[in-house]
């Protein structure tokens, strides 16, 4: 087993789950205008990639030890080529169909977002418990670094559109041709990746999982997300995840309105000092307190997305948008470290229902963005989703005054029988 080549196709792999998220921003307006669908359709149509990420996570993250983490992850590269293929060559049609949903190319499309959501779904069923597993001694640690590629990707594929609209003249004004042409070209740069990731999964050895390393029963996997703190650490991940992505999936579209700039600069600026926070700071977690960080992650979340809420001008976008990457940028991989760590004997299925929450959580806020987009525009989109951190920060608070009482944050060894 080669530890250092699986830790780097699961980088991979999660910069190409990542870059459908930057790439897929920056032509959502392209999309929605060649397939004539509106901000609150377009979002209907964002909303299967989420459900099939959380229904993919769950399920495979379940069956990682039956199924095998090798043949998840070449799954996943095979099902990334197919929907991008898909939606290239689905039909447009030439005029507003109605209903929306009875149109050809608005059903491939839909079925294309799912299967681009299963794929996604795959990739953090097998990479966080692969992580976990290769590199127990320092879980936390190693999970922010992996998940450094996350925002690692957004800025590959966010820079990657910048370049081809200006490359390719993609600004107002545009020919219909044209636009369509660019933003086929933006989708299918995520084929390379996708195909490299799932290669290399190919011609490597995978280990068995901590859970199942240490004879612990999949009966005791399952009782262990029974448990009051697990299950509210699952609703805890359903707000800071809708926090985290709801923001970033639309925020290219919202600041290019609200400021008249190309928004998709905003997600590339949150995503750089995600990735260095992630990168550099992986073990800031465990200094700190993981409970303190996820509590000052909320606090600057709130902040940012109120402050965006209200820009007029780029200066005052980027300065928005620093505090809102500072603070969402510990979000998903302290959740998930502190999974990993509290329940260890949850195995890849606890990663694998917490990782859901957080997707099923952004399944539901993108349409109900979008519909707050379209109502009542664009400032409004960013401060109702602000009001999240703010109970996120009170829920957080609280924890870490309830785990200072019983003697600080500890992790727990997978051979003990006690958790916090």
């Amino acid at each position: 087993m080669d530890r250092g080549r699986l830790f780097f196709a699961s980088c991979l792999a999660l910069v190409t789950t990542s870059m459908v998220f930057s790439i897929r921003g920056d032509i959502l307006d392209a999309l929605g205008a060649d397939f004539h669908l509106n901000n609150e359709q377009m979002g209907l149509v964002l909303s299967p990639a989420f459900w099939g990420f959380t229904l993919s996570i769950i399920i495979g993250g379940s069956l990682v030890d039956f199924l095998g983490m090798k043949r998840l992850l070449v799954l996943s590269s095979v099902f990334y080529i197919g929907a991008v293929l898909a939606i290239i060559f689905a039909p447009r049609p030439t005029a507003p169909v109605t209903p929306y949903y009875s149109d050809t190319g608005f059903l491939i499309l839909y079925g294309s977002m799912l299967t681009l959501g299963l794929a996604q779904g795959l990739v953090e069923a097998v990479i966080n418990p692969l992580c976990a597993t290769i590199y127990a001694e320092r879980k936390t640690q190693k999970l922010n670094v992996l998940h450094a590629w996350w925002p690692g990707g957004l800025i590959i594929g966010g820079l990657a559109a910048f370049a081809i609209t200006n490359v390719m003249g993609l600004g107002p004004g545009v020919s219909a041709e044209q636009a369509t042409l660019g933003w086929q070209v933006k989708l299918g740069l995520l084929l390379a990746p996708a195909v490299v990731f799932g290669l290399i999964a190919m011609q490597q050895q995978f280990p068995a999982t901590e859970r199942v390393a240490a004879g612990v029963s999949s009966g005791d996997m399952v009782r262990e997300t029974m448990r009051p703190m697990f299950l509210l650490w699952f609703c805890l991940m359903w707000m800071t995840a809708a926090t985290e992505l709801g923001p970033d999936q639309w925020v290219a579209s919202l600041i290019t309105n609200l400021a008249g700039m190309q928004g998709i600069l905003i997600l590339v600026y949150t995503s750089g000092i995600m990735f260095l926070l992630r990168f550099f700071g992986g073990g800031l977690a465990h200094k700190v307190s993981p409970i303190g960080v996820l509590m000052l992650a909320s606090i600057f979340s709130a902040i940012g997305l109120f402050g965006l809420a209200s820009v007029s001008t780029p200066v005052q976008a980027f300065a928005a948008a620093t505090l809102f990457g500072i603070g969402k940028a510990y979000f998903w991989p302290v959740m998930l470290g502190v999974t990993s760590e509290l329940f260890p004997k949850g195995g890849s299925m606890a990663m694998a229902i917490i990782g859901g929450a957080g997707m099923l959580s952004t399944a539901f806020i993108l349409p109900i963005m979008g519909e707050w987009y379209d109502r009542y525009g664009a400032a409004a989109a960013f401060r109702y989703v602000g009001v999240l951190p703010i109970i996120l920060t009170v829920a957080f608070g609280l924890l870490f005054f309830y785990f200072k009482s019983r003697g600080g944050y500890r992790a727990i060894k997978i051979e003990g029988t006690e958790a916090a």
